[in-house]
């Protein structure tokens, strides 16, 4: 997706989250997960909705559109990926955690494969 940007990830990230952990993601909860203001999540879900990946009626909860679900469900997997990779090389839980979400949005494709054999492999000794 071209006009995908980091933050936006970052947005569609946490409402997947939210409808997993709570079953809903309204804007306020987005803004604490994200630790942003309300109106940067309306901003957020506005370019989202633009771009097919949520609906919203005016007040209700942030839904995801089937494609909004499948890339965020792709961001969470990079984010998983990185996190447990550093946590296997001794990176402590919150930092892995941070790292993880910086790391997500610029890696390669290729590289996020690489990690994922190689901590496989590594994970069967």
């Amino acid at each position: 997706m071209s006009n995908m940007t980091q933050s936006l990830e970052d947005y569609i990230e946490a409402i997947h989250m939210l409808i997993e952990d709570k079953g809903s993601a309204c804007v306020r909860d987005v803004a604490k997960m994200l630790d942003v203001k309300m109106p940067s999540v309306v901003k957020a879900i506005h370019e989202l909705k633009k771009m097919e990946l949520v609906t919203q009626e005016p007040y209700g909860p942030i839904l995801l559109t089937e494609t909004g679900r499948s890339l965020a469900q792709n961001v969470l997997d990079r984010h998983k990926l990185l996190r447990s990779f550093l946590v296997k090389l001794g990176v402590s839980g919150k930092i892995a955690d941070r790292d993880a979400c910086r790391m997500e949005h610029i890696l390669s494709a290729e590289t996020l494969d690489k990690i994922r054999m190689f901590s496989e492999t590594r994970g069967k000794k």
